[in-house]
């Protein structure tokens, strides 16, 4: 699956409940959940923005068909504070404390098919659930991604898609020249000539982007495949591409160039993958100066939070950003 235009919600005002809690109904009744799940998803969603309008600093909120399935629902919300010292405290019931988004927590875990959460006092909190129907297993969790536009832009120039096939995950990201409606038009063009051809190793596939580009703005692109214990990797403009854990990162080359336009031979690389790793590539809205040291716990959750995270701490607003994340194998097991 791919996403260009996501629809991020500031929490900063009580209407923002009402807003989010129409979008995961439309999102779960166009996904088949019934009325049952649906109104328990709405309950759940409400929740969650309610707490980010009331007690979060800097709270936004983005409600979607799941990256990874989109018969499921998903909620990430963000805030820059003030942040949980005790996780696991505020997900018991009935524990309150002012000023953190420990209200109700225990409810909206109890909903939810899954749920991540990364927390640390003073720098914020990151929350992640999604829904199926009922009886419906949750998502495999081995990837996620994350585009935000400039500034009050509606469009985002960035993209990226998601393809799973047994123990591999073959991703796309793709920054389009500039930003607004133009940038977006490339943005989407890559990720339909993703689709026709995700099966192919990364160097053919950014070879037919590259191609398939031509008549568009272009953009950096890079592709990845990730396997158990390594990714191979092609990439043709500024795309950042790491290998992170808790200890470090390691780069990945993308090759100078505008991906449709001009550009050297192309070149795939490959990585090994050390245990417990992630994957991540970004454009350049996002610095390439973040630290996994500096957000502690964070590349030990899910995909879809340590993209959130990241997002957070290296985003800029001066700038259309995606970041895309993926574990190796079955989720990193």
């Amino acid at each position: 699956m791919g996403e260009v235009n996501p629809a991020w919600v500031r929490a900063e005002d009580p209407s923002a409940v009402g807003a989010v809690r129409r979008r995961a109904v439309e999102l779960a009744e166009a996904a088949g959940f019934d009325t049952t799940r649906t109104g328990q998803t709405a309950v759940a969603v409400s929740e969650a923005v309610s707490n980010l309008v009331k007690h979060a600093v800097e709270g936004v909120v983005l409600v979607r068909p799941h990256p990874e399935a989109p018969a499921g629902v998903e909620l990430v919300a963000v805030d820059k504070g003030p942040g949980m010292a005790d996780v696991a405290r505020a997900l018991r019931d009935g524990y309150s404390t002012s000023g953190t988004l420990g209200i109700g927590m225990g409810a909206i875990a109890r909903i939810a098919t899954g749920y991540d959460v990364h927390s640390v006092p003073g720098m914020g909190t990151v929350l992640v659930m999604h829904f199926t129907a009922e009886g419906t297993p949750g998502p495999p969790l081995r990837a996620s991604g994350l585009t935000r536009p400039i500034g009050d832009e509606v469009s985002c120039g960035d993209g990226y898609a998601i393809a799973e096939n047994g123990e591999s995950t073959t991703v796309l990201l793709c920054d389009g020249l500039g930003h607004g409606h133009i940038a977006a038009i490339a943005a989407q063009t890559a990720v339909e000539l993703f689709a026709q051809v995700q099966d192919q190793e990364p160097l053919s596939i950014l070879e037919h982007l590259h191609r398939g580009l031509s008549g568009t703005r272009g953009g950096a692109v890079a592709v990845a495949r990730v396997g158990r214990d390594t990714v191979t990797y092609a990439g043709l403009g500024n795309v950042s591409g790491w290998v992170a854990d808790a200890g470090g990162r390691q780069g990945m080359i993308s090759l100078p160039g505008i991906a449709g336009h001009q550009g050297r031979t192309l070149r795939q690389y490959e990585y090994k993958i050390p245990p417990y790793a992630t994957v991540v590539m970004h454009s350049d809205g996002l610095t390439d100066r973040w630290d996994p040291g500096n957000v502690p716990g964070l590349f030990a959750r899910t995909p879809a939070v340590i993209a959130a995270g990241l997002l957070r701490e290296a985003g800029s607003r001066r700038d259309d950003a995606c970041v895309v994340t993926v574990r190796p194998g079955n989720g990193g097991d």
